[in-house]
């Protein structure tokens, strides 16, 4: 039995974490009153099992495992029309196992969140797991599943692009049956694109890796990484649907001036891949600081798509003087509401002529909004209530007003924060984004581009709207866990998924 800990401030630690409940409690009541409605959070409850016998629990796993690989079976048609038309390189009568199914055979390894190869070859081969896998897909089976080498060694060889676009096929498919018409803002799409660091080794194993110099003095040593820009839809809600991956690559650098491959070269060898693949839909760009520049506006008007850029303080320096002197003439352009528990106070000017170029020959008209928040919460360190406030500016693609405000604001490019969570779920809740699965580039990128249709397999289980209770009580990695351990086990009964694989299924998204 541990001894009873005497110090001399245990006693006003205690008190503290008293009293702070209460003033949260009495905040809380005060927002209520004052009809401030903070924005409800997601959070794990703190309970035992919500199972009371065996045959619940045989139940809810039989149920949940069956929802998800409906979801994923619904999405099959379209992922094995464009997957079946990527060119086998391979001798035909020395193949065993089809393109189609080494493709969902990977695409699959990631929806179960397989930390490595090895992994997948060990977990997977279970007889149980793939008894229970022929039982979903027993039309794609050939002889049980492959050894994940064979999977690397086909992704050396073929257009691993074609995979992506399958990505993209399933996504376009999702917008033609309107699945996402109620998250829209102003009637467009917005999608948010940002960068972000895939690996880092401290020997070139690619050509295609960029290299810096890290350390200081004489201890300094060059470092090769790849780097990666992102297009996900961002829909206000935390929805964020992958979309298109643009890898930086060293050769794509200007060789004569030794200047490396960059996230703004990326952004714009994505902007056409995205105009051509999407050409007609009408699209919001949600970008951050680093885009607020002439060529990247240029870019957005002549593609006709509409954006929110986050504008910083030292950024486009002639916008922010005109701003200045307008917002004392323009007092109409103020606003104020509450939004999140917080009240926020809009200013905003349009039509501000921007030059740029050679002697400021090329001009954009830009829009500029200044948002200014305040809000209380009790501090960390004591029961006191401070209050807080922060300051977030955008340039808009379409002129301001009050009635536009909330929605472009609030709901369109602050969930620009949706790719950067969403990065961070693939890098840390079992993606493994930052593993590189094979040290040759082509296939490096098609285990990206795998783990990004496996993980929207996962984002459209999470909004069904028959698994949203259990993974409201499970969260995601918790849900995801959970279906990995039923199908890991003798849980299903054959009968209940013959009927359940006869029966219609239509994915409808909360």
């Amino acid at each position: 039995m541990d001894k009873k800990i005497h110090r001399p401030m245990s006693e006003q630690i205690n008190r503290q974490g008293k009293d702070r409940k209460k003033a949260w409690e009495e905040l809380r009541k005060k927002q209520q009153a004052e009809g401030l409605k903070p924005l409800s959070k997601a959070t794990i409850p703190n309970r035992k099992s919500i199972y009371e016998s065996m045959e619940e629990e045989h139940n809810a796993r039989q149920e949940a495992l069956g929802e998800q690989m409906m979801v994923f079976r619904s999405k099959l048609p379209v992922l094995l029309k464009r997957l079946s038309a990527i060119k086998d390189p391979r001798n035909p009568k020395k193949i065993k196992y089809r393109l189609t199914m080494l493709m969902l055979y990977g695409i699959l390894s990631f929806v179960f969140q397989m930390a490595s190869r090895r992994e997948a070859n060990r977990e997977m081969t279970y007889p149980v797991f793939m008894e229970n896998l022929k039982k979903f897909f027993p039309e794609l089976y050939d002889d049980g599943l492959p050894h994940n080498d064979t999977l690397k060694r086909i992704l050396d060889r073929i257009d691993v692009e074609d995979i992506e676009k399958s990505l993209m096929a399933l996504v376009r498919s999702l917008i033609r049956k309107k699945k996402f018409f109620r998250y829209l803002v102003d009637k467009r799409y917005p999608i948010a694109i940002d960068g972000t660091q895939k690996c880092v080794r401290d020997v070139l194993w690619s050509e295609h890796c960029l290299e810096r110099e890290v350390g200081k003095g004489d201890d300094t040593h060059k470092q090769y990484y790849v780097y990666v820009v992102e297009a996900s839809l961002a829909f206000a809600g935390g929805m964020t649907i992958p979309l298109m991956s643009e890898f930086l690559s060293y050769p794509q650098g200007d060789s004569g001036s030794t200047k490396q491959d960059c996230e703004t070269k990326g952004f714009k060898r994505l902007a056409r891949r995205l105009k051509l693949e999407f050409s007609h839909l009408p699209i919001m760009l949600l970008l951050d600081g680093l885009y607020p520049n002439g060529p990247i506006l240029e870019i957005c008007r002549k593609n006709k798509w509409d954006y929110m850029i986050v504008l910083q303080d030292k950024s486009l320096p002639s916008v922010w003087e005109e701003y200045e002197g307008l917002k004392k003439l323009e007092e109409k352009n103020q606003f104020s509401t509450t939004w999140g528990g917080r009240r926020q106070d809009f200013t905003w000017i349009n039509g501000i002529e921007y030059s740029y170029g050679e002697n400021g020959r090329k001009r954009q008209m830009v829009n500029l909004v200044v948002c200014e928040e305040r809000w209380e919460e009790v501090a960390k360190d004591s029961a006191q209530i401070v209050s807080k406030a922060s300051r977030h500016a955008w340039i808009s693609g379409k002129l301001l007003n009050k009635w536009n405000l909330h929605e472009r604001c609030n709901l369109a490019a602050r969930h620009r924060w949706n790719i950067e969570s969403g990065i961070l779920i693939e890098k840390h809740h079992g993606y493994h984004y930052e593993h590189l699965f094979s040290y040759n580039w082509n296939a490096m990128k098609g285990y990206h581009y795998l783990m990004r249709i496996g993980h929207l397999i996962n984002i459209l289980a999470l909004y069904s709207e028959r698994l949203a209770k259990t993974i409201r009580v499970l969260t995601m990695s918790g849900f995801i866990r959970f279906i990995r351990n039923t199908i890991s086990g003798p849980w299903l009964d054959p009968l209940w998924v013959k009927r359940l694989l006869e029966s219609p299924f239509q994915l409808r998204l909360i």
